[in-house]
């Protein structure tokens, strides 16, 4: 484990839900965090907040779907605070929609906001990873990752892409010492996701948002040595770390 106070997290999808959530567990152990999301209000105004209570962040408006612009971005945080020790790539967007009404441009945008984005993510960083022997990766994961769900047209086979990629970058980095997983929820979470699409049964046992964001300042400070190539559950690692701080 590897001490998180001073380091550097990239974070997308950090303006609401659980994206913010996660940026204000790693602004509390000490991170210096980039935060990527395309709503440009709802990130300066938590940057705001962040930098109010003395959290050393770097906002970045960016459309994730348009892989030039993600590269630049990434570049840019790059620029700013050096390689990270952690990347987590929380952005997706999800839209039901079946086959008979989908369009291929709805249907990439939201592969390419999941896998995409997630590969020039971690290539852009992945150098300097490779150079330090050390980081961390985590992709955002969830049960469309591993099942079928009805209408999620482009949300699913996304995820299950994301899924294969982490497999793949978790065997290439080990002999580097990058770790690179998955994350899962694990639990229903109360985001603005959820409320366009969560039923009533699937709302059974919700919980906030900040309930999982320690596990991810958890994974931000682990290498291949622990873990790799794995598939975390969010809620168990959040509740594992608060039993254990009594």
């Amino acid at each position: 484990m590897i001490d998180i106070n001073g380091q550097v997290a990239f974070l997308t999808g950090a303006a609401e839900g659980l994206g913010r959530e996660i940026a204000r567990e790693l602004v509390a152990g000490g991170m210096r965090v980039a935060l990527l999301d395309v709503q440009a209000d709802k990130l300066h105004r938590l940057a705001d907040g962040l930098r109010g209570g003395g959290a050393d962040v770097f906002p970045v408006v960016v459309d994730l779907a348009d892989a030039e612009a993600t590269r630049v971005a990434t570049e840019q945080a790059l620029a700013h605070y050096g390689t990270p020790r952690v990347l987590i790539h929380n952005a997706a967007v999800l839209r039901e929609v079946s086959m008979l009404d989908v369009t291929f441009d709805d249907w990439r945008r939201e592969v390419d906001i999941i896998l995409q984005a997630a590969f020039v993510l971690t290539k852009t960083v992945w150098s300097g990873m490779v150079e330090a022997r050390s980081g961390s990766v985590v992709f955002l994961s969830s049960g469309s990752a591993l099942f079928g769900f009805v209408k999620e047209t482009a949300y699913t086979p996304g995820k299950h892409a994301q899924e294969g990629l982490m497999k793949v970058l978790a065997i290439e980095g080990k002999e580097h010492g990058i770790a690179v997983n998955t994350m899962s929820t694990g639990r229903p979470i109360d985001t603005p996701m959820s409320d366009s699409h969560y039923t009533d049964e699937m709302r059974i046992g919700i919980v906030p948002p900040d309930r999982l964001a320690p596990a991810f300042a958890f994974l931000a400070g682990i290498d291949a040595d622990f873990a790799t190539g794995q598939r975390f559950n969010a809620y168990q690692v959040s509740e594992a770390i608060r039993a254990a701080r009594g």
